[in-house]
């Protein structure tokens, strides 16, 4: 593992709160439901592989999601695409990442990343969120909500720390919300892309393809 990226990832993660109610941090605070080996060490080091690369994009989304990132540690990722080993980078994992019965697979995840592969880039581009926090619902782990403005601006160190460790990569915002928080964010984006959910998986394509 590429040292530089590990304290990268470190430097990332030690913006976040952590132990927060409603906001969940993968890579410093315990699931219930993770599978045994897949704590906060296991989702860090499995960050600072995706991110070992000098990209050419970056796709923001908005916030992590209880079927991704929550137990992938990475954006826009789900255990099931980890499994079958579609991440570039990372080695197909042998064990579960979580106790649920069937691993778990997120619509946007496989979209995203299938898109990426056709167009040619997967292993140029890197994932990440405006704000890096699972946020749920009280005592609905399993569940993703809006977050809220506050919570949104613990996201903007990260964030902004992320941009300037790759200055030439083109920062792509996934989603009107993602768009909307990297504007008040002052980021510069190449452009803005629908979000693949809710039937919008062409529209996203188009949009992507467009701006490489």
């Amino acid at each position: 593992m590429n040292p530089s990226r590990l304290s990268l990832v470190r430097s990332l993660v030690a913006t976040l709160p952590s132990g927060r109610p409603g906001l969940f941090n993968p890579w410093a605070d315990h699931c219930p439901h993770d599978a045994a080996g897949n704590g906060p060490q296991a989702k860090l080091e499995r960050l600072a592989l995706h991110l070992d690369c000098e990209p050419e994009f970056i796709l923001a989304g908005e916030a992590p999601g209880y079927q991704g990132c929550r137990y992938s540690g990475i954006a826009f990722t789900s255990e099931r695409l980890l499994g079958e080993g579609a991440i570039p980078r990372i080695a197909a994992l042998p064990d579960r990442l979580s106790t649920r019965r069937l691993p778990f697979s997120e619509p946007s995840a496989t979209i995203v990343w299938k898109t990426l592969y056709r167009l040619g880039i997967a292993e140029r581009t890197i994932l990440w969120n405006a704000m890096q926090l699972h946020p749920h619902r009280a005592d609905e782990l399993w569940s993703n909500r809006t977050p809220a403005p506050d919570e949104i601006r613990l996201g903007e160190p990260a964030l902004r720390m992320l941009v300037e460790t790759f200055p030439h990569a083109k920062i792509v915002a996934v989603g009107k919300k993602a768009e909307g928080l990297l504007g008040e964010m002052g980021v510069k984006v190449t452009g803005a892309v629908r979000h693949p959910a809710n039937g919008g998986a062409t529209e996203f394509a188009r949009g992507l393809q467009a701006l490489i």
